[in-house]
């Protein structure tokens, strides 16, 4: 499975702000950018196709920044992939540039789009709620050797 960077920054970007969902705090785009080494010019076009997804929202101001619109528990993984690449359910058959009415061609695109399907569907169970508590599981975890 191949991750885009736009991908990976927006859910970085989104576990920031859904570690303050509760506290309605906006979290500026510079202090993302720096505490995780992501292009800050990037994460603002990013920040903006969320917003017209009605993921965040924008905070003007001095105090300003972005703020998580949906619950934690109610985004997942699946529907920031949708909008950050595009819905992939919506695009063209998988295809091959063997015989298309081979059998075994046939078998191989059958196998990988279920394959597809179930990848889909562990994106869209996993949410950011998850996510963000496995993260703080690594930050306190203490390993010795």
């Amino acid at each position: 499975m191949k991750i885009s960077a736009k991908t990976e920054y927006a859910c970085i970007a989104l576990l920031e702000l859904a570690a303050r969902y509760d506290s309605k705090e906006p979290v500026r785009i510079r202090k993302i950018a720096e505490r995780h080494h992501v292009p800050a010019r990037f994460l603002v076009q990013i920040l903006l196709q969320l917003k017209g997804a009605g993921i965040v929202e924008s905070v003007r101001g001095a105090a300003g920044g972005y703020r998580l619109l949906v619950p934690p528990d109610n985004l997942s993984l699946g529907r920031v992939m949708d909008v950050t690449e595009g819905n992939k359910d919506d695009q063209e058959e998988m295809v091959s540039g063997a015989s298309p009415d081979s059998p075994v061609v046939k078998a191989l695109i059958d196998a990988w789009r279920r394959v597809y399907q179930k990848e889909r569907e562990m994106l869209r169970s996993i949410s950011f709620a998850q996510l963000l508590e496995d993260a703080r599981r690594f930050d306190t975890a203490m390993y010795y050797i």
